[in-house]
């Protein structure tokens, strides 16, 4: 199984680089995981909500046709599954033994479109609250390690 994180933006702050690469070595010995970072439509200082919208669109095609074949997508938003993290941890065996592969979506400052909610499997919060998308990274990635820590036995959890 190989977990690609589809991602709008591409520059990040470096402390959200250093945060990810941190966490992105520790796993890699665990599982496979891709970062894919995709470009964010251009905005403007005062666009309308139709503008908006169009960005939002234009984003999620490029997620959408970013997707390989037999990749199951699920869309990380607010509104999502709250999972604790030894429920991702079961989540994650359950994904392996499907032996199909993981595309999790990571919309940019507007969210995703429709389009990708709609064709999502599921959807996943990493919280109540609404997170910077470049924070989600690093978030994601760890919880990424620490499930995958508690899958392999590793002390790196301690409930």
């Amino acid at each position: 199984m190989k977990i690609r994180l589809l991602t709008i933006g591409q520059k990040m702050p470096d402390w959200v680089q250093t945060g990810f690469d941190d966490y992105f070595k520790r796993v890699q010995p665990l599982i496979t995981v891709q970062l894919v970072e995709l470009p964010m439509a251009k905005r403007g200082k005062s666009d309308s909500a139709a503008e908006i919208h169009k960005y939002c669109q234009i984003e999620g095609q490029t997620i959408l046709n970013s997707l390989q074949p037999r990749e199951r997508l699920i869309a990380l938003e607010v509104g999502g599954r709250n999972l604790s993290t030894e429920k991702l941890a079961t989540t994650m065996q359950s994904w392996m033994l499907d032996g199909l592969d993981i595309a999790l979506a990571v919309g940019g400052p507007d969210g995703l479109s429709d389009e990708v909610r709609q064709k999502a499997e599921w959807h996943w919060s990493l919280s109540p609250l609404t997170l910077p998308h470049p924070l989600v990274r690093v978030i994601m990635i760890e919880q990424l390690y620490r499930a995958m820590s508690i899958n392999n036995g590793h002390p790196y959890h301690r409930a």
